[in-house]
């Protein structure tokens, strides 16, 4: 049973019938400003904190529960003599159950609130009284979430509210400062990411998924509080299985890459590769497309589309073995006919807006832009974790494809410029030392991962052994040798893009001149470790 409660929250939810049963024991309730009044105007008994501390709340409440009596009643240790004895001395009874819930912040960034206003919008007193709340845990009950009501009232009337709970209640106590703190840290900071010594990303709980990799690894879903709008956190799931940890990570390659195209496109991923990507007049001709590059590696995959999925690609997608399928819109007849497959994982993500670049096209061709705003800590960073840290860098984003483009041989038409940079935004999502063989806006062989160029170039060449001449490879790095060259002019290769820097790039543009070649110097660089 609690003697005396401290109070004040911003969500008010479930707080009445919280304290009801404990004022009714007898627990003095201490509260401040609206929560007070909130509480008398229901029928509560309340102990304002100016007169608990015998000072008024002065500048427009910025202080008010930043007193020694506050504090003294909520860090005191009962096993410590000599501070009881000073409670005694000083008339202070102490604190053995806090309920504070911290001013919206988070809200008021995102409403897009700025200055004063923003800033009188940070919560100072509430996490003081927090962090020394749940400092004493070992003998007062911290709660910061209202979600937490009903388990500590079944505690306490079947008495087992006891020190390691309140432990646990205190774990969480500060981790939801911490996360607070982040968030006002993301809203102020103005100097550039990468000046930061220190940095907190926060992050909060979406999902506990069934495992990891493999079965005997344990696995959580996090997302951002800031750009969940803009990933898999805001898809809606229309029907399968839950989504697996593999599956996550499928499907955000997936949406990866589609969302670099206008055009009508479609990709299909497998183990975070693509293994067949494609585009389109129609996205019923780029699926297929798509398909068709890799039918067999196709098994099993995740296929993304940047156009809403009708009815007739619905019955294209059901034949196959697939793991999931996304698109910005389904149609009510095509989840009809993909509610065949019930194992299917069917998701409807109106932003595909991972990538700056990004414009989510409906059924009549129109688009909208869904470029998020600027932001030091959201889409623009990939965060890689470490034994013992992380690595942080800026995403590699597609910014200006020919700008800097130096050429090698004759200029390329527009059908073949076309496919230049098709090759060039697919080769980015394969794994470093990629490789990419297109035609048409098609690929026809995809391979990366290897441990030298050199056989990332014979296996994309292999696969697209017997489909056509004339063909287009992008290489996401440098050629440091010409026998890549050589290979890729026996096979039919007849245009090149690749970004330059080899030592001996005049070794490597002068066999493209021998074979007939033409070759585009990009400059930049698209390694995906």
């Amino acid at each position: 049973m609690f003697k005396r409660a401290l109070v004040s929250t911003s969500d008010k939810t479930g707080l009445l019938e919280f304290l009801k049963p404990f004022c009714a024991q007898g627990c003095e309730i201490v509260s401040t400003g609206g929560t007070s009044k909130f509480l008398r105007e229901n029928g509560v008994k309340v102990v304002e904190v100016g007169e608990a501390t015998g000072f008024p709340e002065v500048m427009d409440g910025r202080v008010r529960t930043l007193h020694p009596k506050i504090h003294m009643g909520l860090l005191a240790r009962s096993y410590v003599p000599d501070d009881m004895a000073l409670l005694q001395a000083h008339g202070v009874e102490p604190f053995d159950l806090l309920v504070v819930n911290l001013y919206p912040f988070e809200a008021a960034f995102k409403k897009g609130l700025k200055g004063e206003e923003l800033i009188e919008q940070i919560d100072i007193g509430g996490p003081s009284m927090l962090r020394a709340a749940a400092k004493s845990f070992e003998r007062v009950t911290v709660v910061c979430d209202p979600g937490d009501y009903s388990l500590i009232s079944k505690k306490v009337d079947e008495k087992t509210l006891d020190k390691k709970f309140r432990q646990k209640l205190a774990v969480k106590v500060f981790e939801h400062c911490s996360f607070y703190d982040g968030i006002v840290a993301h809203a102020l900071r103005e100097d550039p990411w990468e000046e930061a010594e220190t940095i907190t990303v926060p992050l909060r709980r979406k999902q506990l998924l069934r495992y990891g990799e493999n079965p005997h690894q344990k696995a959580v879903w996090y997302e951002s509080p800031f750009q969940h709008d803009l990933g898999l956190s805001a898809a809606s799931i229309l029907q399968g299985k839950e989504l697996s940890y593999n599956n996550i990570l499928d499907l955000e390659a997936a949406v990866g890459v589609v969302a670099d195209f206008e055009e009508p496109a479609c990709a299909i991923i497998k183990h975070l590769s693509p293994c067949g990507v494609a585009t389109d007049k129609s996205v019923e001709g780029a699926y297929q497309k798509a398909f068709e590059a890799d039918s067999i590696s196709a098994f099993g995959g995740i296929v993304a589309i940047n156009r809403a999925l009708t009815a007739s690609l619905a019955e294209a997608i059901v034949g196959p073995f697939l793991e999931c399928v996304i698109a910005p819109e389904i149609d009510s007849g095509a989840l009809k006919i993909l509610s065949a497959k019930k194992n299917l994982r069917v998701l409807a993500l109106k932003n595909f807006g991972l990538n700056r670049s990004a414009r989510i096209y409906g059924h009549n061709g129109t688009h909208q832009d869904t470029r998020p705003p600027e932001s030091q800590w959201g889409d623009d960073l990939e965060v890689k974790s470490l034994r013992g840290g992380a690595l942080i860098q800026a995403a590699d984003r597609p910014s200006s494809w020919q700008s800097q483009w130096r050429i090698i041989g004759q200029s390329p038409d527009d059908t073949v410029k076309a496919d230049l940079l098709f090759a060039q935004k697919v080769v980015r999502h394969i794994k470093s030392n990629g490789i990419s063989v297109v035609k048409n806006g098609q690929t026809l062989g995809l391979c990366g991962g290897q441990t030298n160029r050199i056989d990332s170039v014979r296996w994309a060449l292999e696969r697209a052994k017997g489909r056509g001449t004339e063909l287009v490879l992008g290489s996401d790095a440098f050629f440091p040798f010409r026998d890549s060259i050589d290979m890729a002019a026996a096979s039919g290769v007849r245009w090149i893009i690749q970004p330059g820097g080899s030592l001996r790039d005049a070794e490597v543009e002068k066999a493209a001149r021998e074979h007939g070649l033409n070759m585009i110097i990009t400059g930049t660089r698209h390694f995906k470790h």
